[in-house]
């Protein structure tokens, strides 16, 4: 049922205030900095606002349906609708977009990177908030394609003008692969379209359709198994760019390395994100027989990625590269979770993009100030932060013992369950195949122990180095404890109380278990 009263405009006031700002900054002349600030936060708090109200207004008790939807049409020659709708798997993901970029624009209140250009940067930062925000809620598959799609130019544009020394590598690069993945999901997106009309027809749809809610319902419908694994194929690599999995991670250690530090953690924080959850709401959905037939070999992709990432850590001298790789790694634990094609699996999946978005947003943040302080991220040359900053190297102790996993912070819900749900996959997985994933990915959480440990110890430990004698290290300031504060206790507080997560995305984790669990033993 569509929504109506304010509910039927909340998910495009809350996708698209953020743009409108954007539109309302372009008018303004860039001389004028402080006004251009308070727009871009005031648009951004304003989206979040909205994103408040969703929160209170949703309907826990059904947050496997979709609310607050939103259908009209859109362009009627391809059949693409205008269609939004939010559920127990968007909710969380669509939040944290809402909550990173306010988050962004008061930490570069006084950190715009050079060449400086508050205007044209916070702009990027705008529509990159209207692109997430509407990924996280398109119902239909060219509307999600579009928003998946806008994000990427803001984002080439941000690291090759504002990035480091290699920005200009680092931006293509990171442009060439993700625009790569995207050729290939549309592709996929078609192949949905026209390839399976008895099956949409039985879910209610006249002809082929773009509508996710019907091709949810069809679940492959009359595909066989190949087909369905072909299909697949071309999302798993659109998605699996994104993500990324390895092989596919290559572009964003440099990505992450060049980039200015709200590009970095936008990146980590949300980004990413698209790919896993587009694993997970289209993915695995709409085509479950072949998401069986691939999920030994993302399973293990992602074990595959989970050591890869941690020894890439062990080995790296920069700071903000080893935070980089560690994505590479945690993202692994995401993907395993996807792989096994169980509701424990899926939960952890979606609350392990939460809290790397959270966590690994955080460590970001501190790269980037450590930077504008030592005017260096070689790990070698710093040392001392406790002494030095000793606020600055407690947020530092923190940020790494939940990322390394630790009980009671928001690191360990998302990979324990994910481990764990290894250890029983889904229907017609191998118990053997899954359980020997699932030692390889514990002993990844020794080795994500070994390179955060490392690191704390050799920037915060001791006594500052001997260059850094007479120089003053300024403590966080007013809008570092602005910016980081809310992620503090979101780390302290989605690890005392995971069911704030899991309660929300249970329903919809179930459901997709079960259809994928019954189109696999019908097979």
């Amino acid at each position: 049922m569509d929504a109506t009263g304010f509910d039927a405009w909340a998910l495009t006031l809350a996708v698209f205030l953020p743009a409108v700002g954007a539109l309302v900054m372009m008018a303004v002349p860039r001389a004028r900095e402080l006004e251009l600030k308070m727009i871009a936060l005031g648009a951004s708090l304003a989206s979040l606002a909205v994103g408040v109200y969703l929160l209170f207004a949703f309907d826990y008790g059904n947050a496997g349906s979709l609310q607050f939807v939103v259908d009209k049409g859109w362009i009627n020659a391809i059949d693409a609708d205008y269609i939004m709708g939010l559920d127990g798997l968007s909710l969380p993901l669509l939040i944290l977009s809402m909550v990173i970029i306010p988050l962004c624009v008061i930490y570069s209140w006084e950190h715009i990177p050079e060449p400086g250009n508050a205007k044209a940067f916070l702009i990027l930062m705008l529509i990159l908030a209207s692109g997430m925000n509407g990924t996280f809620v398109a119902q239909d598959l060219i509307l999600f394609f579009v928003f998946f799609e806008v994000v990427l130019l803001p984002m080439y544009f941000m690291i090759g003008v504002w990035g480091g020394e290699n920005r200009r590598y680092a931006s293509l690069k990171f442009f060439l692969f993700t625009l790569f993945g995207s050729a290939l999901m549309i592709v996929s997106f078609v192949a949905l379209y026209f390839v399976d009309p008895a099956g949409v027809a039985e879910a209610g749809a006249a002809s082929g359709t773009f509508d996710m809610r019907i091709l949810k319902e069809a679940a492959g419908g009359s595909l066989v198994e190949s087909t369905q694994a072909l299909i697949f194929a071309g999302l798993f690599m659109g998605f699996g760019i994104k993500v990324p999995m390895f092989p596919f991670h290559t572009w964003l250690p440099d990505a992450h390395t060049e980039a200015p530090t709200v590009g970095s953690v936008i990146l980590a924080a949300v980004l990413l994100k698209l790919g896993t959850y587009g694993f997970v709401r289209i993915a695995l959905p709409f085509l479950p027989e072949g998401a069986a037939a691939w999920a030994p070999w993302i399973g293990l992709l992602a074990v595959i990625g989970i050591i890869y990432g941690a020894l890439g850590c062990l080995a790296q001298t920069d700071m903000k590269r080893l935070i980089a790789f560690s994505s590479v790694a945690h993202m692994g634990f995401v993907m395993l979770g996807i792989a096994t094609l169980t509701d424990i699996g899926i939960n952890a999946a979606v609350f392990g993009m939460v809290a790397h978005g959270i966590i690994t947003g955080m460590l970001f943040f501190l790269a980037g100030s450590v930077k504008e302080r030592y005017h260096t991220l070689e790990i070698s040359r710093l040392g001392g932060l406790l002494k030095s900053a000793p606020r600055m190297g407690w947020i530092l102790a923190i940020s790494a013992m939940a990322s390394l996993g630790l009980p009671g912070l928001a690191g360990f819900w998302g990979e324990f369950p994910a481990i764990l749900s290894a250890y029983n996959p889904g229907a017609g997985l191998s118990e053997a195949t899954f359980r020997t994933y699932m030692v390889i990915a514990a002993v990844g959480t020794v080795f994500a122990a070994g390179y955060l440990l490392w690191l704390f110890q050799r920037s915060a430990f001791g006594e500052p180095k001997p260059e850094w004698e007479g120089h003053t290290i300024a403590d966080v300031n007013r809008y570092e404890w602005a910016a980081w504060t809310p992620l503090i206790i979101a780390m302290v507080l989605f690890g005392w109380v995971p069911g704030l997560i899991f309660g929300v995305v249970d329903d919809v984790s179930v459901g997709i278990a079960e259809s994928i669990s019954a189109a696999v033993s019908g097979s």
